[in-house]
């Protein structure tokens, strides 16, 4: 069963330039992070991993094991949505299973993406992702959507929701052909705390990945 990852890469961010390759306090740059447990994986759960990006010039920043696979340049467009991304990688590369990581959302632990990964490759789902479960009190249009105002019932007893981390999303070629998306139906959900599920988007968000960064390298988790 060939498994291979791959992690979109633009080099022309709008929201912050350069952000891809924008170092930690330490000087190491934000494509390192997911692409060094990536590559931690190949041999073992993944056979090749590929950073899929329009410009040569990212191949400074990637560790030793990860392939530069240039991709087409009108996937830059700021137009451009993620799913194209992944219909032209999968259209490229063949593979059985496909892991897709963001650079932006470096912190997943390797055990976590090895969970979603084993758990595709053995059958458990034909998709599977990391994400946060949520028990709390969500709001919509002004009103209570999940709990009765007059009777809230302790956090714990509620229904639990998640949101998806963007590393890793794992899925079968199967399942991408059928729902031509990065997840399907009923997927194997790996759940993550917080620090695991911090996404980068702007400056205040490098910000706080930073400290999140510096604090899970000071205990080994990185």
């Amino acid at each position: 069963m060939k498994t291979v990852a791959f992690v979109p890469i633009k080099m022309n961010n709008e929201r912050l330039p350069g952000k891809n390759t924008k170092c930690f306090s330490d000087g190491t740059p934000l494509v390192r992070v997911i692409t060094e447990k990536l590559a931690a994986l190949k041999g073992d759960c993944i056979d090749e991993v590929y950073c899929y990006c329009s410009n040569p010039a990212i191949k400074e920043y990637l560790p030793e094991g990860v392939e530069f696979l240039e991709r087409p340049t009108f996937l830059d467009d700021k137009f451009c949505k993620g799913r194209a991304i992944y219909e032209e990688f999968v259209k490229t590369v063949e593979a059985d299973v496909y892991i897709l990581c963001h650079a932006t959302a470096p912190f997943t632990s390797v055990e976590h993406i090895r969970e979603c990964i084993e758990a595709v490759q053995q059958g458990k789902a034909s998709s599977a992702f990391a994400g946060q479960k949520h028990q709390t009190f969500f709001w919509k249009d002004g009103k209570p959507f999940n709990f009765d105002l007059s009777n809230p019932p302790r956090t714990q007893d509620m229904e639990a929701y998640y949101t998806e981390n963007p590393s890793p999303y794992v899925f079968t070629k199967e399942c991408f052909a059928e729902t031509h998306a990065r997840c399907g139906l009923n997927p194997y959900i790996v759940e993550c705390d917080a620090a695991e599920c911090v996404d980068i988007d702007n400056a205040d968000d490098f910000e706080l990945a930073d400290a999140v960064y510096t604090f899970l390298k000071s205990k080994g988790k990185l």
